[in-house]
């Protein structure tokens, strides 16, 4: 029997698998596809102290290995979540994460605050990435600065894990991840969606209203695996992958990258039910390669160079620092 058990900053975990915000719900909406004990964490869409309305249609765009959304992180606000979603999560097999975001620095804290206590919550996903607000200024996600700010002040309102939700649209994705490690962080989600957009030739027309969105989808996942790896070795706090993870396959290589966990999103639009099945195809491919737990990948990656080399002999992997 694989073990395929995780601690993820003090949380045990039965396994590394988390949907992602925004693509499963607030709470247990999908939970006629995939049952919540199936997974180590649920993870709700973004919660803001405000009902947000959300940006105007066309707001989603199939394109090329993934498609396009600018929903403006439409929600009807915490208090809608507290009084209609938290309850019936209540007895839930799973450990729950609450997404929270904001328009400004005090609502990340005011969140916190407000919802710090409630026994359903588990642990709080901080989103300082969505492109799809203020005109994708991405302000608390490019500036170390404010992110790590942004994270303090969430920290003094909870006693809870908190994961930063970083965003892929930076050039040194590191700094961020050492910013919000420094304001207290439990651990990061690394990445968000990819700027991008689409446009019709023939009618010339953008894809999206607002014309620029968030890419996701496996078109995305070499990028969020860089993006996961320079996280990891530069901070000791652990890692969640979120970026085109579609297979079993996937998620071991963003664990042997260094992500302590992982997170699937998009293709649970194409195979509702995916989330499902990955345990036992986890289980399979490490029963395969002689691998009892699966926490003996994590931060196993070798030096590229080493691979490269047809002279050099094997040697042992090198694990990532992991305080």
């Amino acid at each position: 029997m694989v073990d395929l058990s995780v601690d993820l900053a003090g949380l045990r975990l039965r396994n590394p698998l988390l949907s992602a915000s925004g693509t499963f719900g607030h709470g247990l909406e999908m939970g006629g596809f995939v049952a919540p004990e199936a997974l180590g964490a649920w993870v709700s869409k973004t919660v803001t102290l405000e009902p947000r309305h959300g940006n105007p249609a066309p707001r989603i765009a199939e394109t090329e290995a993934g498609f396009l959304n600018s929903i403006g992180l439409e929600n009807r606000g915490v208090e809608h979540y507290e009084r209609e979603v938290l309850p019936t999560l209540v007895g839930a097999d799973t450990l729950i994460v609450t997404n929270i975001g904001g328009k400004q620095l005090e609502d990340f804290a005011a969140m916190a605050e407000r919802l710090g206590e409630r026994p359903e919550i588990h642990a709080f996903e901080v989103n300082l990435s969505c492109p799809n607000v203020q005109g994708a200024k991405l302000q608390y996600s490019t500036d170390p600065d404010l992110a790590e700010r942004t994270i303090a002040s969430v920290r003094t309102k909870t006693s809870k894990p908190i994961f930063a939700k970083l965003s892929p649209n930076v050039a040194r994705i590191g700094e961020i991840a050492k910013a919000v490690e420094a304001g207290g962080a439990d651990g990061i989600t690394a990445v968000n969606t990819l700027l991008g957009m689409s446009v019709d030739w023939r009618s010339r027309r953008p894809g999206l209203a607002l014309v620029q969105g968030g890419y996701s989808g496996t078109g995305i996942k070499p990028v969020a695996l860089r993006c996961a790896w320079e996280c990891a070795r530069s901070v000791s706090i652990p890692i969640i992958g979120c970026g085109g993870i579609a297979t079993a396959d996937d998620v071991l290589e963003f664990l042997v990258a260094g992500c302590t966990a992982v997170q699937v999103g998009t293709a649970s639009f194409s195979d509702p039910g995916l989330l499902a099945g990955l345990p036992a195809q986890l289980e399979a491919l490490l029963e395969s390669a002689g691998i009892p737990r699966l926490s003996d990948l994590i931060g196993t990656i070798r030096d590229g160079r080493e691979a490269a080399s047809p002279s050099a002999s094997p040697k042992p992997a090198t694990q990532v620092a992991r305080s």
